[in-house]
């Protein structure tokens, strides 16, 4: 578990998340599934908005730059996210959207 600053692409007001996360090596991956409902979850929309932000993983404090993953990138970090919570795997069966994996880079 990860606790994600962002900050709203509209308020402007800082929020924390708490998410699920898949290492993949000096990256971090998190999964904008919101329980595979029909739209993606504010978090994300604000990390589009305002990718420079900050995450806490046990007591370090990282600054990060998110990006979407890559179609590249994709079918193997959805492999891993499932092999962390298969949850997802349901989430995708219940939604028609593809649920983006956002990589958490150094910044």
């Amino acid at each position: 578990m990860l606790l994600l600053d962002h900050v709203g692409a509209r308020s402007g007001a800082l929020r924390t998340t708490p998410l699920l996360y898949v290492p993949d090596g000096e990256n971090i991956v998190i999964v904008a599934s919101k329980g595979g409902f029909p739209r993606h979850p504010a978090w994300f929309h604000n990390l589009r908005a305002n990718p420079v932000t900050y995450v806490r993983v046990g007591p370090q404090r990282r600054k990060v730059r998110a990006r979407v993953a890559t179609p590249e990138e994709r079918p193997a970090l959805w492999d891993r996210a499932v092999a962390v919570w298969p949850g997802y795997a349901d989430y995708r069966a219940r939604t028609d959207r593809e649920i983006p994996l956002v990589a958490l880079e150094p910044a």
